[in-house]
């Protein structure tokens, strides 16, 4: 009589859970000879940043817009403010981060000042000349105190 209870409460129970969901997928067997999935080694952990990042991204900037506003007014130096940005970015672009904050920098002096001017003004010159005293100081500041 035990064992007829027993089916009994089984059979019960199982009417009580409710009827699998439409449209809900069941998973498909696992394979036998399937290879375990190869998992890629996380990117380098990026290092803190260094004590003369700041000086640096505004470097950064000023020659991006030294590229665009030398070669606006025709600086015989024009061609060189991009080499020198690359030469940077050889330097200090030690992870894809630092790259890009790097070029995200150059680009913003340069874009700055493409949408601004289309033609070489007084005030271009004059911003041009402003920024070739700050980059002087600030690459003196920078090789003096951190070396370079």
């Amino acid at each position: 009589m035990r064992l007829f209870t027993g089916l009994a409460l089984l059979a019960a129970l199982s009417l009580a859970l409710p009827p699998p969901v439409l449209g809900q997928q069941q998973r498909p067997p696992a394979r036998q000879n399937a290879k375990p999935a190869e998992k890629e080694p996380p990117p380098p952990a990026e290092p803190p940043p260094a004590p003369y990042d700041r000086d640096l991204m505004r470097l950064s900037e000023i020659i991006g817009s030294l590229a665009f506003l030398r070669g606006l007014c025709g600086g015989p130096d024009a061609a060189e403010w991009p080499r020198r940005m690359s030469a940077l970015m050889e330097a200090e672009g030690v992870t894809p981060t630092r790259r890009e904050r790097l070029a995200g920098a150059y680009n913003r002096g340069y874009r700055g000042y493409a949408l601004t001017y289309r033609v070489c003004t007084p005030a271009a010159t004059l911003a041009t000349s402003r920024f070739l005293a700050e980059g002087e100081r600030l690459s003196q500041a920078l090789a003096g105190r951190f070396g370079g």
